[in-house]
């Protein structure tokens, strides 16, 4: 851990004394959607979910590296256990996982990956980041829920669509509305993601769960079959029947497949 590494905002959920999950958020998002499958799925546990840098209400400048966000993440573990914990990623926070699982190995006890997004194919992320510049915000809340609901968000209980905008979006100087975020971080995080894929220690308990009705997939067959040679038994895969949001969309089946590496 860095000492000039400034400190995350970081949403607690469950006694402290429960047993300690790390939950990354992925791009865009923030440490509060996470409230809903820890209050209602697993409140005996320690959900520990910090607003990624650039993120929310964490601070927002550079670095936006994979490698600063490890060394954010080590600071957040330093303040808040001196456990292992459970790594339960979303999409980038999937990917983030697995840096944090091979960085630091003594300070993650299991994984478990939501729909993870691992070295993407870097045409594709130009795109995504090209379009995140040309079009950074929205007209209006309405234009902003639209989006979601025509989106990723559209399996998802409008009662926690309402919850995200509440938190999340945000009045621009412009008149303008957008998500708490900061674009330049955006935009480079689109970036890290077409770097190769890093592994976990042979030993670190993981599941993957893929979103069945994202296409193409997020993660590759070549990353999908060096990680089960890595991991052998120690692996869990499979294929959910839901789009990309599986911890808002499916929190029951979020919780199960935490609560099977605890």
């Amino acid at each position: 851990m860095s000492a000039s590494a400034p400190p995350l905002h970081t949403h607690l959920f469950g006694p402290a004394d429960g047993p300690p999950v790390l939950a990354l958020h992925g791009l865009t998002g923030h440490g509060r959607r996470w409230q809903n499958l820890a209050d209602r799925h697993l409140p005996d546990l320690r959900v520990i979910a910090p607003d990624l840098r650039g993120h929310g209400r964490s601070p927002w400048e550079p670095p936006w590296s994979f490698d600063s966000h490890v060394d954010d993440l080590l600071g957040v573990l330093h303040a808040h256990t001196r456990e292992p914990v459970t790594v339960l990623g979303h999409s980038f926070g999937g990917a983030l996982a697995l840096h944090l699982a091979a960085a630091a190995p003594d300070r993650v006890r299991a994984l478990v990956l939501l729909d993870p997004a691992i070295a993407l194919p870097p045409g594709r992320l130009l795109e995504v980041a090209d379009l995140t510049v040309r079009f950074p915000d929205y007209t209006d809340e309405a234009e902003a829920r639209a989006e979601k609901v025509h989106g990723d968000w559209g399996e998802v209980d409008p009662e926690l669509l309402d919850a995200e905008i509440a938190e999340h979006l945000v009045a621009l100087d412009s008149g303008r509305v957008n998500w708490r975020y900061c674009v330049p971080a955006l935009v480079a995080s689109w970036g890290e993601l077409a770097r190769e894929f890093v592994l976990p220690p042979a030993h670190v308990p993981t599941v993957l769960a893929r979103a069945g009705k994202v296409r193409p997939a997020y993660t590759s067959d070549e990353f999908l079959a060096a990680l089960a040679r890595q991991l052998g038994s120690h692996l869990t895969m499979l294929e959910l029947d839901c789009d990309h949001m599986i911890d808002q969309a499916m929190p029951e089946s979020a919780a199960a497949l935490v609560r099977k590496v605890l």
